[in-house]
């Protein structure tokens, strides 16, 4: 095998895995608060106040 065919398939294969890791940690989210996975739901407001309309 060629080394560029070799560099070029760990490079295919590294890209592959990272786009299946981003869909899957889309899918499989560690809170059952919204389904984003971006850690924004557990956030806490309490504190602040809220605006007087």
């Amino acid at each position: 095998m060629d080394i560029q065919f070799v560099l070029m398939l760990i490079l295919f294969v590294a890209a592959l895995g990272y786009v299946a890791r981003m869909v899957y940690r889309s899918i499989h989210t560690k809170s059952g608060a919204c389904n984003t996975g971006c850690g924004k739901c557990a956030a806490n407001f309490d504190n602040i106040p809220s605006p007087k309309k």
